[in-house]
């Protein structure tokens, strides 16, 4: 059968008959070839390689010898000559032998070129890693990334497929040095520039959280870090991310600034979470009484959180009396009535003072005990009068009749003078 030959001749021939020595390829031992299978059976997989007649791949040379073959009719695939075999030109394949050669042209160009490989960890040994490219290859501890392996441990490597540069080949010996490490590195750098030359401030991203610090936390964007600093977390105070992040966390975020020759990108959390201050006139008022707990204490004063908000209450306005200092007054964890003194939602400041409430119920209670005064003012005599008036007309209703009275005392002195 004839797959791969032109079905027209350059010249035409003089006695009529084809030159097939033209058409039919010469297969060499050892060459590698495409083919087309054209039956799979117990006896091995057939395919067309443009000769004279089919090849075979006996069942030991697929590329997983004494297995069920996985390859099928019209699947195209690469083998190599065995041998070619009496004068049919019966051809003798492997599929598991192209294979191995094709692995080590992989790796020979991968080398050349500084191209990145993948291949699968097999197993932990002594110093390293065992990957299979198809050939054995060995990648030393010192160049295996353990920063994603869980626990930092090789072991959790083991049956994952690494990006692999390769650093050293020799066939002879049937040595293949790889470093997982140096690739990832590169497609860092990559990723990394691929994220600062479209990343444009004021997007939106996703990203994950990788570490925590007191001062923010790294968000893996993809391809590269950016810091969320704490004071863009939240619109209230925290005094370490972990109050509202943890590892591994997804998030949506805003990008507040890309240095792309610094290579730093910062992020925000709170401008994706509905800003309190907007509606703040929802909520409080100028002369509202309200409580709440101090969350953080200052030079000049402590934070005072408010629902969603943190309001301020001043040092001289925390106590009736002068203060030196605010400790004098609450601590962190102190519930605090205050009244609001001013609002500045622009500025996002709310002002609270204890002193001016305290003077505020003092002037309430002034107030009420002069009106008390006031009422009691105005009973004059005829009010009094009335009221003697009354008590004794209310008397008088449970007294006997006056007749019975008399009548009572007049059987009393007959029956004494009897």
């Amino acid at each position: 059968m004839i797959t791969n030959g032109s079905t027209e001749s350059s010249s035409t021939p003089v006695d009529g008959e084809g030159d097939l020595g033209q058409k039919v390829p010469q297969l060499a031992e050892h060459q590698i070839i495409q083919g087309t299978v054209v039956r799979v059976d117990t006896e091995g997989v057939l395919v067309d390689v443009g000769a004279k007649s089919e090849g075979l791949i006996p069942p030991n040379e697929l590329s997983r010898p004494n297995a069920t073959p996985d390859v099928a009719v019209g699947d195209r695939i690469d083998v190599m000559v065995v041998r070619v075999e009496g004068e049919e030109g019966n051809v003798i394949l492997s599929q598991r032998r192209a294979d191995f050669e094709m692995a080590w042209r992989r790796v020979q160009e991968a080398q050349q070129q500084g191209t990145i490989l993948h291949a699968m960890v097999v197993d932990k040994v002594k110093g390293g890693l065992v990957v299979d490219l198809g050939l054995r290859g060995f990648v030393p501890g010192s160049h295996a990334d353990l920063t994603q392996a869980k626990g930092h441990r090789f072991d959790s490597l083991v049956g994952q497929s690494l990006p692999l540069k390769v650093l050293e080949v020799d066939r002879p010996k049937g040595r293949v040095i790889l470093s997982h490490r140096l690739a990832v590195e590169e497609e860092r750098t990559k990723r990394k520039a691929d994220v600062m030359a479209t990343l444009q401030e004021g997007a939106v991203v996703e990203g994950t959280v990788k570490r925590l610090t007191d001062f923010g936390a790294f968000v893996d964007l993809g391809g590269m870090d950016g810091l969320l600093p704490i004071g863009e977390m939240s619109w209230t105070y925290i005094k370490h991310p972990s109050e509202v992040l943890r590892r591994n966390q997804h998030l949506r975020l805003t990008v507040l600034r890309v240095d792309r020759e610094g290579g730093r990108i910062s992020l925000g959390l709170k401008q994706i979470l509905e800003d309190p201050w907007q509606k703040i006139g929802e909520h409080f008022h100028v002369g509202d009484t309200v409580k709440g707990k101090v969350v953080r204490l200052v030079s000049s004063g402590a934070f005072v959180r408010l629902r969603d908000l943190d309001a301020f209450l001043p040092v001289a306005e925390a106590a009736e009396k002068r203060l030196t200092k605010i400790e004098e007054a609450v601590k962190i964890g102190d519930m605090v009535e205050a009244m609001v003194t001013e609002i500045r939602a622009d500025e996002r400041r709310m002002l609270l003072s204890v002193r001016k409430m305290e003077r505020e119920r003092e002037r309430k209670r002034v107030k009420e005990v002069l009106r008390q005064q006031e009422e009691e003012s105005r009973v004059t005599i005829g009010d009094i009068a009335g009221a003697l008036l009354q008590r004794a007309v209310a008397s008088a209703a449970h007294a006997p009749p006056a007749v019975d009275v008399a009548k009572r005392d007049g059987e009393n002195e007959g029956s004494s003078g009897s």
